[in-house]
């Protein structure tokens, strides 16, 4: 994402496999709704070194769950979003143009402390009426708000954005940056307000694979590696007091801003992308004067 600020809230749950035009069936959580209490129980590996688990199959969307633009949680009135030779596919091949119908892939479980690697690339061309900005242009949304309370005309979660970005065959485009809808940052413990961040990762033309690892510390700090490097870092993500559905979350907090679990979900914006792999390592409760976990552990995707 490379635009204006959106909007969104928070909470959802289970396995679909999307078909086109039908209503996908998730499992309903009947728990208290958004958002999660802040004495809510972490995901949390019982014991021993933190390992990496695979959250996608690489058969279906089993433990997913997809929210577009206009359309109902769950639903996908395009057939957009697929598995097929052992990928996950947003793919632009049905749509007559994109009317703003941006979609976002949950992941059915929130975390607080944890990384996160993707192995991604950009094939095709960008479907009509997409936006200039969003050519090539994807993301990992992270301490996003519940999906289930998301509005359906709503184009963007409530999150802080991974941004995905290819090159264009000529010039320069990191990837690897930083988005903010309905979310601001600090940095060097000043607020940062602006929408995007560059981060300092080299461009990557055409479809090769790329793997972006995040590091996720809650509300301490995240950290972004592309192909091992590190090329961002960041701390006390927290809410937009300017943004109308992060105003929503603050009220349903008693006006707490800080942000230090949520969701996490894969991004289409028109161009059609792959994702070869999601995995996911649950990191420890933190511990007083605990600080981050030197170096990347990804190595360059292939």
């Amino acid at each position: 994402m490379n635009q204006p600020r959106h909007h969104a809230v928070i909470r959802f749950l289970l396995p679909v496999i999307l078909g086109s035009g039908a209503s996908v069936s998730v499992a309903q959580d009947q728990a208290s709704p958004s958002p999660i209490p802040m004495e809510a129980k972490r995901q949390t590996e019982d014991a021993g070194t933190p390992v990496w688990k695979p959250i996608f199959n690489g058969r279906d969307l089993e433990g997913w769950v997809y929210k577009e633009t206009g359309s109902e949680l769950g639903v996908d009135p395009s057939s957009t979003v697929k598995v097929e030779d052992g990928v996950i596919r947003m793919d632009y091949g049905k749509w007559d143009s994109f009317k703003g119908r941006f979609g976002h892939l949950f992941h059915e479980v929130p975390h607080d402390r944890y990384r996160v690697r993707v192995v991604y690339r950009f094939t095709g061309d960008q479907v009509k009426g997409g936006p200039g900005w969003a050519f090539r242009n994807s993301g990992i949304m992270l301490h996003c708000q519940d999906p289930k309370s998301m509005r359906t005309d709503q184009e963007f979660p409530v999150s802080v954005e991974v941004q995905l970005l290819g090159g264009a065959g000529a010039g320069s485009r990191s990837t690897g940056n930083l988005c903010t809808p309905g979310t601001n940052v600090e940095m060097k413990k000043d607020v940062v307000t602006r929408h995007c961040t560059n981060s300092k990762s080299e461009t990557f033309h055409g479809d090769q694979w790329v793997t972006a690892e995040v590091e996720v510390l809650g509300n301490e700090s995240i950290t972004h590696y592309i192909n091992g490097v590190e090329v961002m870092k960041y701390q006390r993500p927290q809410l937009d007091p300017r943004d109308p559905d992060a105003q929503s979350l603050m009220q349903q907090r008693n006006g707490e801003v800080m942000l230090d679990r949520g969701w996490i979900s894969l991004q289409g914006e028109s161009h059609p992308v792959e994702f070869k792999s999601v995995e996911l390592m649950v990191l420890p409760a933190a511990k007083p004067a605990e600080t981050s976990t030197p170096g990347p552990t990804s190595k360059p995707g292939n």
